[in-house]
């Protein structure tokens, strides 16, 4: 792992244009990540969502192109992760592959070792729930919440 870098790649049987939808449409959005939240999927557009209950995360949409690329500033609002709102970027690129998209998650600029290792365990747990949504199950409730 490099310093204050994650990254998680998930293989999900769906085409990017379906996957790439559950990180542009609200709805989508909550049903693998989240209680609740506010997003302007634009760029400079800002979000704020509760993740867990405790925790919110809030940042900025930098980039969309779908179906390809996704970027967007990450940060914790509330809860007892020591980083910023906006203070970090998640790029978020889907690879059409013969099984579906191959997804890549790259989370920069995180402060330390701890920080890392929480949000590699964060994303996996919430790549996971979206490849469950994306190609068609239902995620279940969230244990984390």
């Amino acid at each position: 792992m490099n310093a204050g870098v994650v990254m998680v790649e998930r293989l999900i049987a769906a085409r990017p244009e379906t996957v790439f939808s559950f990180f542009t449409d609200r709805d989508k959005w909550l049903s693998w990540m989240g209680r609740s939240g506010e997003f302007v999927f634009e760029p400079g557009g800002a979000y704020r969502t509760n993740v867990t209950g405790e925790n919110v995360a809030e940042g900025r949409f930098i980039e969309i192109d779908p179906p390809k690329r996704l970027v967007f500033t990450w940060g914790w609002a509330e809860g007892s992760m020591p980083v910023p709102p906006g203070s970090t970027t998640v790029e978020i690129t889907l690879e059409p592959v013969p099984e579906g998209t191959l997804l890549r998650l790259h989370h920069r600029g995180l402060p330390s070792p701890e920080a890392c290792a929480a949000h590699e365990e964060g994303w996996t747990h919430y790549v996971d729930r979206l490849a469950t949504a994306a190609q068609g199950g239902d995620p279940g409730d969230d244990v984390w919440m």
